[in-house]
């Protein structure tokens, strides 16, 4: 068994259970109706073999980059349907999550092991540097509890989260690293407003469902949407948001993609999608292009979500 599948397991049957017998859910949930116009079927546009992807990102090319929880390495697409190259190998641990910076350097997180479960004690999770064009990899920052989410405002300032633990972790653009900017258990996918105004997460395991964080005021998050019943333990991964500033989001177990346009009002984009953990949209002209909607998985396939589209 993989490392990924191993810690996957353990936290999702740990977890889980204990959430489970904690809000003892009277009735079952249901995943949301589906959004109008959408409900289309997935399109599978890459596999990478025996990988467990965790990141994805599309850079102003088109091209799509991946991360694998199992080996550490990042992989490159040129465009849809065609090969998956690795180009780079993280220093330690799995590959997390990934984000470009203003200056198009790709940031990718590391450390997505065992030792996520310790993570706020331990801070051995961090962050490097790629160049997409010389493929070179130089650090970035440590000393973070995880990177499974990462987020990067204008200015360059960073957001990393561990949906294992509780701290979200701040890199501002002069290097500066604060390991607690936030308190937030289970926070998981992470990705801005527009407005850089609002910090969006994922909550997989503790209170499940999707909120958002006010940059200047980390302490008064604001639920957006709260998981009922069964799916309590479908568990909200890496999400994004759509050219309308409405959040995406995928669900590991149910395999759902959901969109949230505003707090309470949610809709189903594709179903049928088991092992999902991450969304991206496309970029540019070509390859994976705007405005087209991807879904990364454990299951090392990636597909596009016509419903998605905006």
């Amino acid at each position: 068994m993989t490392r990924i599948r191993t810690l996957a397991s353990l936290a999702a049957t740990v977890l889980a259970a204990g959430l489970i017998s904690v809000l003892a859910p009277s009735s079952a949930g249901a995943a949301p109706g589906v959004c109008p116009g959408t409900g289309q079927a997935p399109v599978r546009v890459g596999q990478v073999p025996g990988a467990s992807l965790e990141g994805v990102v599309v850079d102003r090319s088109g091209r799509l980059y991946t991360t694998d929880l199992v080996s550490g390495r990042v992989f490159r697409m040129d465009y849809p349907g065609g090969p998956a190259y690795p180009i780079a190998t993280v220093p330690s641990g799995g590959g997390g999550a990934l984000a470009f910076m203003p200056d198009g350097r790709l940031l990718v997180g590391y450390g997505a092991d065992p030792r996520v479960f310790a993570g706020d004690v331990l801070r051995s999770a961090g962050i490097v540097a790629l160049d997409v064009d010389t493929l070179a990899v130089t650090p970035f920052a440590s000393g973070l509890s995880a990177a499974n989410g990462l987020a990067v405002t204008r200015d360059g300032t960073v957001y990393a989260t561990n949906d294992f633990a509780s701290l979200i972790g701040q890199v501002l653009p002069n290097g500066a690293v604060n390991p607690a900017w936030a308190s937030f258990p289970s926070a998981n996918g992470a990705a801005l407003s527009a407005d850089d105004r609002y910090l969006y997460v994922s909550r997989s395991f503790v209170n499940p469902g999707v909120s958002r964080i006010p940059i200047a005021n980390p302490g008064a998050p604001e639920s957006l949407v709260n998981f009922a019943g069964l799916d309590t333990i479908s568990i909200a991964d890496g999400l994004t948001v759509d050219a309308n500033g409405s959040v995406v989001v995928p669900t590991d177990i149910t395999g759902d993609i959901l969109r949230i346009d505003a707090p309470g009002t949610s809709c189903t984009i594709a179903s049928g999608l088991p092992l999902s953990s991450v969304i991206t949209y496309g970029n540019g002209a070509q390859g994976f292009s705007e405005g087209r909607l991807f879904r990364a998985g454990f299951d090392g396939a990636i597909y596009e979500i016509p419903g998605g589209r905006t």
